[in-house]
């Protein structure tokens, strides 16, 4: 069956329009702030062969292309053929979906007349699922929380309490992950129905027609960018802090007719904390990077996956082997875009964007609060500065790759027993350049408490900062300290004094381009905006500023790029 364009546009936007409703009544009915606020959920809809079509237009990329192909790890379970009306399926395997328990995947099959024509599914970040809490400490995936293979959640419509109740037995918050579990089946339930409208309207049995259209053209979108990259090989290597020795991710990227590879060889072996990374994480982050650079606006689909091969040492750091640690593993996965780019630039230098901060930096607290007496489990997402691109400066204080939002400080106060007493953007962090890097944040947080309270802190970028391209200089790295002197490890958990006040400085993106090419007006105005001081100014960019009069001085300029320039 063909679909002409303007029948295959009017169907395209349905179908998104489907999944954006999806994904909003999961966010609406949320028990957590991880989801509400933040963001952290992926949603999609899939054709009976377990193929991704569409996503929402929220989510992450590791939630969403992790998902895209882990799809047939349900199939593989349980065969179309044994699956029935009412059935919901789930699982939380780190090798088969996220990389990490705390993502539990759901997905419903949705029926029409009797046959099965298509899977809504959605994966959100839980706040609890055992274990140690999140963190990086675990020495094995055994620590890390409670695993769940691919089995049934729901089946024929009726819950399966047992498996509810294993879950609760086993979090320190059960109303909030059991809350958010149920708001993942009414996401998909509500797809479910916007699809079987969307069928009857149309006169539809299923959507294979429509899938097969999608994805061919997806598909061959994605080889056409390709082909117009010069066949050769593309490389690139950066440093970030690991644990105890830093970690090097090189990436190798293959371009051969209307195909592309991205080799992972020459990259640190697995570490014994909870940083490694599965396949399919590492798939999913290294599709993410090549689609920012070359094809953003070709759908996010199976077809655009196609034409793009990632492989990585088996039971190395990015394709880690069962029951290697996970839980951090976005502390070396969200570097992985900022690699691609990095190899990138050498054929599209104008597409690419410079590393930045990259790996989220994710604090959880526990103890007891002062007010009520009782136990809190809390955990936040702060962003850095990305890095800077061709033309435009690095965003600040914004998650990429992760997509994620930063949660306001009036709504960390409102559901933890914590004061954020000072939240600013951190002058100078962002690397100088033609185009700068975006600024990280300082974070000044108390927690309420008379009692000793645990502290984790997932962060990177606190020894190695994020490099510069095409001339660009390095971000500002990152610092954790606390008012008392109290020493902490990131990617350690530690049980703090009830008087500690911890301050978070997070680093700041890598600049892009020359920076004695940047004007001197621009220059200027990032220093009466706070981003650059005037010290900075005429160190990093040879622009004198009078601060008296809050002007450049031109002649003085003119002498410091100068001389500079003949040093």
């Amino acid at each position: 069956m063909s679909i002409d364009q303007i029948t295959l546009d009017v169907l395209w936007s349905r179908l998104i329009s489907t999944v954006n409703e999806q994904a909003a009544a999961l966010i609406r009915s949320s028990f957590t702030s991880i989801v509400r606020e933040a963001g952290d959920l992926s949603a999609g809809v899939f054709d009976r062969r377990g193929r991704m079509v569409a996503q929402a237009v929220t989510g992450t990329p590791g939630h969403i292309n992790s998902m895209a192909t882990g799809m047939i790890h349900f199939l593989d379970r349980f065969p179309i053929e044994d699956l029935k009306p009412g059935d919901v399926l789930v699982t939380n395997d780190p090798w088969k979906t996220a990389s990490q328990l705390n993502d539990i995947t759901i997905a419903t099959p949705v029926f029409k007349n009797g046959r099965l024509v298509a899977f809504f599914a959605s994966c959100c970040h839980a706040l609890d699922i055992g274990g140690r809490g999140l963190s990086a400490d675990s020495r094995s995936v055994y620590e890390e929380g409670l695993f769940i293979p691919v089995m049934k959640l729901r089946e024929e419509g009726k819950l399966v309490s047992p498996i509810l109740e294993l879950l609760a037995a086993n979090v320190r918050t059960p109303e909030e992950v059991l809350g958010d579990i149920h708001s993942q089946i009414i996401g998909n339930e509500v797809g479910a129905r916007q699809l079987l409208s969307f069928l009857d309207e149309f006169g539809l049995d299923d959507i294979e027609a429509l899938s097969d259209e999608i994805v061919d053209r997806s598909e061959r979108a994605m080889r056409e960018r390709i082909r117009a990259l010069p066949d050769g090989e593309y490389s690139y290597s950066m440093t970030v802090d690991g644990f105890d020795e830093p970690i090097v991710i090189a990436a190798k990227i293959n371009v051969a007719g209307d195909e592309l590879t991205v080799d992972y060889a020459g990259s640190s072996g697995p570490v014994p904390i909870g940083i490694n990374v599965t396949l399919n994480y590492t798939r999913a982050y290294t599709t993410y990077g090549i689609k920012c650079a070359i094809s953003p606006d070709v759908p996010n689909n199976e077809g655009s996956f196609r034409p793009v091969k990632v492989v990585a040492p088996e039971g190395g750091l990015l394709n880690c082997s069962y029951p290697a640690p996970v839980g951090g593993r976005h502390l070396v996965g969200h570097f992985l875009p900022s690699a691609v780019m990095g190899a990138l630039a050498g054929a599209l230098p104008e597409n690419v964007i410079a590393p930045g901060f990259d790996a989220l930096w994710d604090t959880h607290l526990a103890g007891v609060d002062r007010a009520s007496g009782k136990h809190f489990s809390f955990t936040w997402f702060s962003a850095g500065g990305a890095g800077a691109l061709h033309g435009k400066d690095g965003l600040s204080a914004t998650a990429y790759p992760s997509g994620i939002a930063g949660v306001p400080a009036e709504v960390i106060e409102a559901l933890a027993p914590v004061v954020v007493r000072r939240r600013e953007l951190r002058t100078d962090s962002g690397g100088a350049g033609t185009s700068r890097g975006g600024l990280g944040q300082t974070m000044e947080v108390e927690v309420l408490t008379d009692e000793p309270y645990l502290f984790s802190g997932l962060y990177d970028r606190a020894k190695h900062p994020a490099p510069g391209i095409a001339g660009g200089h390095d971000g500002a790295v990152g610092h954790l300290s606390t008012n008392n002197g109290v020493k902490v490890q990131p990617k350690l958990s530690v049980v703090l004094p009830p008087d500690t006040v911890f301050t978070l400085e997070m680093p700041g993106g890598g600049g892009f381009g020359p920076p004695f090419e940047r004007a001197p007006e621009q220059v200027l105005a990032d220093v009466k905006a706070g981003y650059v001081s005037v010290a900075a100014a005429k160190k990093d960019y040879g622009v004198v500023i009078d601060d008296r009069r809050w002007t450049v001085d031109e002649e003085a300029t003119a002498a410091a790029r100068r001389s500079a320039l003949h040093v």
